[in-house]
């Protein structure tokens, strides 16, 4: 093996971050900062001194980020990729601190970050959150017409939800217990396609969904 070392000086840094289309925390800007902040920025370091398992474990400290991959390529240059950690929700408990939740429902802490996602509010204690609400905000995260129509999630004390929307003067929507989540939301979304273009978007104040086949509604 020859003791040659590379005296090729790093000129440029690629940053990519994956899933950069969707409400997400963690930008290419960001990573330069964390990594100045640690004095481990590659661009003026000799190519053979950037150690690229140190800087993927200072970027894992980042509770956004869930997995870091750091290479270098000839010509000088350092290509990091970074996989976030994606939001689904944000939490506002009763008489806590919020904080948002990923896809596996595990908390991420919020530090100055904001983001335009759906908001739980109400009781809930972390093993609801983890085993029954992240399914909700999944399901209403991934789809777009749901996504852009339900702006709060209030949990009461029985575990029963409620949701906010965003058009038709604010509509209560009494989803029930979180089970049978796409039967409900289908059967919500066949409501509003038939009944409200019929009646008027702010005919009703709530829509009930506890009931097996059939939506109760009551008027202004």
């Amino acid at each position: 093996m020859s003791d040659h070392q590379d005296a090729t000086v790093c000129s440029k840094v690629e940053v990519q971050v994956t899933h950069s289309d969707k409400a997400g925390f963690i930008t290419p800007k960001e990573v330069e900062r964390l990594l100045h902040e640690a004095n481990l920025y590659p661009v003026g370091q000799l190519m053979d001194s950037i150690n690229g398992i140190q800087i993927e474990d200072e970027l894992k400290k980042n509770p956004f980020v869930k997995g870091v991959t750091c290479y270098k390529t000839p010509g000088g240059k350092a290509s990091i990729i970074v996989e976030q950690r994606l939001p689904v929700m944000r939490i506002l408990p009763e008489n806590q601190n919020s904080f948002y939740i990923d896809e596996q429902g595990k908390a991420m802490e919020t530090h100055h970050y904001n983001s335009d996602l759906v908001v739980a509010t109400g009781k809930m204690d972390s093993a609801f959150i983890q085993n029954k609400l992240v399914f909700l905000g999944l399901y209403i995260h991934n789809n777009k017409f749901w996504n852009d129509q339900i702006t709060q999630i209030h949990v009461h004390p029985n575990q029963h939800v409620d949701l906010v929307t965003r058009v038709g003067g604010n509509i209560l929507i009494h989803f029930g217990t979180l089970d049978s989540i796409p039967r409900k939301f289908n059967n919500l979304k066949a409501f509003y396609d038939k009944v409200m273009p019929e009646v008027g978007w702010n005919t009703y104040r709530e829509i009930s969904l506890e009931y097996n086949n059939q939506i109760v509604c009551k008027r202004r």
